[in-house]
């Protein structure tokens, strides 16, 4: 039987394990990828571990997320950064050169090869043929010590595209569709592979929005074919000697299925405030806004924003519309200042921002208070944006420029009536701008120098093992789909401080419960326990949602279900995570009661399933594990740290 580009990657790439769902396979990293607020951490890790250098054939770190220099803080850590990058021998991305997806598919990628991120939207890397996964900062450090990435065999869901899009519908419309037929858990467990006739008409950075924003459906990864238009790409980039084609066999077969018909997508939006609440933009148009944004990972192209100042040339944005221009590496900004489509946006009024994440993390562009802000970001949770009661809705750039021009909500597609207009198809030049100077290489051996280390950097926090048995308080009880950002929120007020745990965990839980850092530190010696729904931790793959709450006492999560990154993260830093055997004993614990696990050590080992008694009730509920032997021993020592410092002295 013939393989799916899928099974191809990873059978190419299988260190350990066998290649059957539910089974734990190890993959071996070909690169790594890290940003700035995550980066950090992620450098400190690999510095415990003592090896002189990397361990792959590419390690690349951008600084991308904390552009913002408003103290010492930022400028420190990317100083940090920088002198980390020279020590270990890894490419350094400088400020302002761009997000890291973008720049590493223009820069780095390269089909058949491996790639794991301590960003959750690392898969966008599929759009070249590559397999991506989003990880937390300690596996990113364990896979430049040239350690394999283990996860549990998915499923592949083979999503066939037929079709062409119509004029003012793109790749953000696809996906936003996706998101629309399965929410944000509808991924979990599933790598997405996209394939069929309708490829033929999405081009890689198309691609790339699709891949990108397939985290937001819960999936481990997404990844499209190595074929013809991936060649073009590397051409254009100077690459094309990166080139291999990496196509399914005629019989590949998957394990789910699902079929897009292109000509029948209409333009989406995300309303507020999960990417997941997707509606045809139909269906809430005329609202006023007040901020349009284009530019992110999730929309990071050439003619992602050609496209956006071909709509509003010759016009003005409307006065009350703050319309923001976020361009996704300084060489699309340079090819677009090249073919005058840079002027076009500032000539109608567009705020022009550097190469960056930027408002998408809430660096910046935070909108008004309860105002409509429409974005090409990936993600909406509540705010995200830097503004607490933001009210942001995930669209296509056409419909951003659209609704920037009459100042509500628009259909792009009602432009040819309101203006005359027909709609703008973008050709890329044939000879881009090609810009490398702003990534500096790997030093030499003889280059190699100290760790520069501001006040703001802190050596990580030492965790102990599991004890022989738990009881500890329920500290917080919340629902269903809780992200990260929800318990460690981004923002400039908060992020500055991700070198800092002791300093960031002030901020743990924060948009959830203002009371939450006073009463964890009460009990931060005894513990405490979070009890949760479905699908608990999804969103980004920031380890400090992990890290932060393990330094204030968290000792347990009983959820639901989790999102698979925060899962890990929880394991690597020896958070015992569990599950309900019956989702109904939710309802019966609430806040503050007591919960005792018997014999923890040995109980986690004996088996998956975990009694788990609620003193203040009286009641005892069966809860399941799905922990490995290795993941079993990083919580019996108390993180994977500790388990790589036993092992090297031993």
């Amino acid at each position: 039987m013939g393989r799916n580009v899928t099974e191809k990657l990873i059978k190419s790439h299988l260190v350990d394990g066998e290649m059957e769902v539910g089974e734990e396979i190890s993959l071996k990293m070909d690169q790594t990828l890290t940003q700035d607020a995550t980066g950090t951490m992620v450098m400190l890790e690999f510095e415990a571990m003592g090896l002189p250098q990397v361990q792959t054939e590419v390690s690349a770190q951008y600084v991308d997320h904390n552009l913002i220099q408003s103290d010492y803080k930022n400028p420190d850590d990317h100083l940090f950064l920088r002198s980390a990058c020279k020590k270990y021998g890894v490419h350094y991305s400088r400020p302002g050169n761009g997000v890291s997806h973008p720049v590493h598919q223009e820069r780095f990628g390269v089909p058949g090869k491996t790639l794991i991120g301590s960003d959750s939207h690392t898969p966008a890397a599929g759009a070249i043929g590559m397999l991506a996964i989003g990880a937390g900062g300690l596996d990113v450090a364990m896979a430049m010590a040239g350690e394999p990435y283990t996860i549990r065999m998915p499923e592949v869901w083979g999503v066939k595209l037929t079709g062409e899009l119509p004029d003012w519908v793109s790749a953000k419309d696809v996906i936003l569709e996706m998101l629309r037929r399965h929410d944000v858990d509808g991924g979990v467990n599933r790598i997405i592979e996209y394939y069929g006739p309708g490829l033929d008409s999405l081009s890689c950075m198309d691609r790339h929005v699709i891949a990108n924003m397939g985290t937001e459906l819960g999936a481990t990864s997404t990844v499209f074919p190595s074929d013809d238009e991936v060649k073009r790409f590397l051409r254009s980039q100077g690459r094309e000697e990166d080139w291999s084609e990496l196509k399914a066999d005629p019989d590949a077969t998957y394990d789910v299925h699902e079929e897009i018909h292109l000509d029948d997508v209409v333009p989406m939006i995300a309303k507020p405030s999960s990417p997941g609440n997707v509606v045809p933009v139909r269906e809430v148009e005329g609202q006023e806004i007040y901020q349009s944004y284009v530019g992110s990972s999730a929309n990071p192209g050439f003619r992602d924003f050609a496209v956006a100042a071909d709509i509003v040339e010759g016009k003005q944005v409307h006065d009350r519309v703050s319309f923001d221009v976020n361009p996704t590496s300084r060489q699309i900004l340079e090819n677009l200042m090249h073919t005058g489509h840079l002027q076009k946006l500032t000539r109608a009024g567009a705020r022009i921002h550097q190469a960056g994440c930027n408002g998408c993390i809430g660096m910046g562009q935070a909108p008004a208070t309860g105002r409509i802000s429409l974005r090409t970001v990936p993600r909406n949770f509540p705010g995200r944006s830097g503004t607490k009661e933001d009210a942001v809705y995930l669209v296509s750039p056409e419909t951003a420029a659209a609704s920037a021009l009459t100042g509500k909500i628009t259909d792009p597609r009602d432009l040819e009536e309101l203006y005359g207009m027909s709609y703008p198809h973008v050709e890329e030049p044939e000879d881009i701008i090609i810009n490398t100077e702003q990534i500096v290489p790997p030093a030499t051996n003889g280059e190699r120098q100290e760790l520069e280390k501001g006040p703001n950097v802190v050596s990580l926090p030492s965790f102990e093992p599991l004890p022989e048995s738990l009881t500890v308080p329920v500290l917080l009880k919340v629902g269903d789909d809780i992200s990260t950002d929800e318990i460690m929120p981004a923002g400039s007020r908060i992020l500055p401080y991700r070198s800092n745990i002791p300093k960031i965990s002030e901020f743990v839980f924060e948009v959830v419960d203002e009371s939450f850092f006073e009463r964890a530190l009460e009990r931060q010696e005894e513990g405490f326990a979070i009890v949760a729904g479905s699908n608990y931790g999804q969103g980004s793959s920031r380890e400090h949602a992990a890290i932060a709450p393990r330094w204030l006492g968290t000792r347990l999560k009983l959820v639901k279900s989790f999102a698979r990154i925060h899962r890990q993260n929880l394991a690597n830093f020896g958070i015992l995570p569990l599950m309900f055997a019956d989702e109904d004993d939710f309802n019966r614990i609430d806040e503050g009661d007591t919960l005792t696990v018997e014999n923890a050590r040995a109980a986690i080992q004996s088996g998956t399933k975990v009694n788990v008694y609620n003193e203040t009730k009286d009641e005892t509920y069966t809860a399941e594990h799905d922990l490995s032997p290795r993941e079993i021993e990083m919580l019996l020592k108390g993180s994977l740290i500790n388990v790589v410092k036993d092992r090297s002295n031993a």
